[in-house]
């Protein structure tokens, strides 16, 4: 036979897209097969049993339709396209989930189509009940609740709640996946099969659970109706209420049903009984009723029956299949939570090895520490043996300084009583000083009235003169000059020279009182500073006393020489005990210069008797001026109180 003979006889084909719940499936279908020859490929490759349930469904026109059985696919009306599309749905629902849905497949696939009518607001439900249906929508889909896998957030992308319900209340999508997950939390130990026959058990008692609606009307007041067609009979619902019907025929009450064109009657199986009778709006809707309706009752008699044998294997199958997956799953449940106790024995072993390698770690480290310190501590012997010898030998050596200190210490002493003896024999040179300041001050006072007197004696001896003068000559001059050297004036000349040899020793003498008191100071100062430093050595002797230091008795007694050198001091010298210094007094006075014996002392602004423009007297310093009729005289003063001013 020729290859073109071969491709002669290969019967054609056609392409069909069958979607079911969760998955898409093309077959290539040859052009005299039926329905039942497509159905039958469908159910083989998904695995299904239970067949009686669904049907391949298409829309044509805006209608749904089912897929006939009997007839050759191409010749019914289905949607001319390539491929061509069928849904593959359930199109009768059981009574009893429980006890009618035997394979895990068949359960699967009405999980799926029933919560997407429930998502597609197609059966109604409350929002608590909602709720509950998510959370075993969620434990089918993930299994138990795993708080370390299952963070916050993880359902946002699933689709769990009809949008009507996500409108009716004002909560973000946050606070419904906490409720959800609250309810999900308590399904722990569910299996995926048992989650979704739990979702199946709720969803059946739901009013619009598993029911077909059609729009009709009835002849009498044209009232807009719903017709519904379920597995437990024909209900009749007003427009505006599909929970609750208004009229009900049950399967076991109904004799016939039966449609002419538009018309479709049911007769009910008591014939006094009124038979009802409405319209749809096509032919085609009348058809897809009454499809339902022989289905439905079918399948409501064949429960009522008894089981054929294979239903009685697929039961049998399905009961062993449950025990086994029951065993299995307590198995599974048994091997997780020995694995979750081998993993926290794992965890708890481990920690305990770690505590145990830290225990050691630290073992080895104290063992090395102790090491450490016994050889330190051996260190710290030898250190100790050493410092305990060098001690020894300290403490003798403390033991002899001891000795030489108290021998020190008496020396010390002595010396210290020598010291203080020549201290206060310095003190009462220093009272003896202060003794004869005061006898040389009265010795001064004494000179001063002396002086005073004489200078009244030359006033009034000048007065005397001046007053002959003016008598024997009227006419002359108040003062006249004097005229040269004579025979006649001899006397004068003699009382001009004495009073020129007075100057001379005047002047004589002051040096000497200022050489005298510049000496007498700078020693004075010496020996204050001796007394101070002195008293200063003792205070820190007393101080010190512990120490027993020794001081060189030679420093005591350049002290005491000083002091012995302060006795050779002009007597006309004294301390002024009010301001701690020393002043100086004069032990004679001179006659004053007889040519300014007319002149009055100028007087300054501190009211002593210093030259207008020199310096005040009362600082005690050596003031000098001219004085007289050109002659340079040097006036020293010395001032003891403020009181006594002596010029000279």
């Amino acid at each position: 036979m020729s290859i073109r003979g071969l491709k002669k006889k290969q019967p054609k084909t056609f392409k069909v897209k069958v979607i079911t719940m969760d998955a898409e499936m093309e077959f290539s279908c040859e052009m005299k097969w039926k329905g039942k020859d497509l159905f039958d490929l469908v159910c083989r490759t998904l695995g299904l049993r239970e067949t009686w349930f669904f049907g391949l469904q298409y829309t044509i026109k805006g209608v749904c339709a089912w897929l006939k059985m009997e007839k050759k696919v191409l010749e019914q009306e289905i949607p001319k396209e390539d491929p061509t599309q069928f849904r593959f749905l359930a199109k009768f629902y059981p009574e009893k989930v429980e006890e009618e849905l035997l394979q895990e497949i068949t359960q699967h696939l009405f999980f799926l189509q029933v919560k997407k009518q429930i998502l597609d607001e197609e059966i109604h439900c409350s929002p608590e009940v909602t709720v509950l249906l998510a959370s075993y929508a969620v434990q089918a889909k993930y299994g138990d609740y795993d708080p370390n896998f299952h963070k916050p957030g993880f359902l946002i992308q699933d689709e769990l709640l009809p949008k009507r319900v996500l409108k009716q209340y004002q909560m973000t999508v946050h606070m419904w996946e906490e409720k959800i997950t609250a309810w999900y939390a308590e399904h722990r130990g569910i299996a995926r099969d048992e989650a979704e026959m739990n979702y199946l058990k709720i969803a059946q008692d739901l009013a619009m659970y598993g029911v077909n609606y059609f729009p009709i009307e009835q002849n009498k007041n044209h009232r807009d109706l719903l017709l519904g067609v379920d597995a437990k009979g024909i209900h009749v619902y007003s427009i505006n209420n599909r929970f609750s019907p208004n009229r009900s025929f049950e399967w076991s009450a109904i004799r016939n049903i039966s449609y002419s064109e538009k018309e479709l009657t049911i007769k009910p199986l008591d014939k006094k009984a009124e038979v009802f009778k409405f319209f749809s709006s096509q032919l085609k809707v009348n058809k897809l009723i009454l499809q339902l309706c022989i289905g439905n009752h079918d399948l409501f008699m064949k429960r009522r029956r008894v089981d054929s044998i294979e239903i009685q294997q697929m039961k049998a199958q399905a009961r062993e299949e449950k025990a086994r997956k029951k065993m299995e799953h307590q198995r599974l449940a048994r091997e997780k939570q020995l694995r979750e106790e081998a993993e926290r024995a794992k965890d708890e072993l481990e920690r305990r090895m770690f505590q145990l390698e830290a225990e050691a770690r630290q073992a080895n480290e104290a063992l090395l520490h102790s090491k450490e310190t016994a050889e330190l501590l051996a260190e710290k012997a030898q250190i100790a043996e050493a410092e305990a010898k060098l001690l020894a030998q300290n403490a003798a050596e403390a033991e002899q300084e001891r000795q030489r200190l108290e021998i020190t210490a008496l020396k010390t002493k002595e010396e210290k009583r020598l010291m203080e003896q020549k201290v206060r024999d310095a003190e009462r040179m220093a009272a003896k000083l202060v003794k004869e300041s005061h006898l040389r001050t009265k010795e001064t006072e004494y000179l001063k009235q002396d002086l005073s007197e004489a200078r009244e004696a030359e006033r009034r001896a000048k007065q005397q003169l001046l007053d002959v003068t003016w008598v024997s000559h009227p006419h002359t001059n108040l003062y006249p000059q004097p005229s040269p050297v004579e025979d006649g004036d001899l006397g004068t000349e003699k009382g001009c020279m004495r009073f020129d040899l007075k100057d001379i020793d005047l002047k004589r003498l002051s040096l000497e009182i200022e050489r005298e008191r510049l000496d007498y100071l700078e020693k004075r100062k010496n020996f204050e500073d001796r007394l101070k430093e002195l008293k200063s050595e003792i205070h820190a002797l007393k101080l010190e006393e512990k120490q027993k230091q020794k001081r060189p008795v030679s420093y005591w007694n350049e002290v005491f020489v000083s002091v012995d050198t302060l006795k050779k001091a002009p007597s006309w010298i004294k301390p002024n005990e009010k301001g701690g210094r020393w002043e100086e007094s004069l032990q004679r006075a001179s006659p004053p210069d007889p040519l300014n014996a007319l002149s009055s002392w100028p007087r300054n602004n501190n009211n002593c008797h210093c030259t207008t423009g020199e310096k005040c007297s009362r600082t005690n310093t050596l003031v000098s001026n001219n004085v007289g009729t050109g002659t340079y005289k040097n006036i020293v003063k010395v001032q003891q109180h403020d009181s006594d001013v002596i010029y000279i």
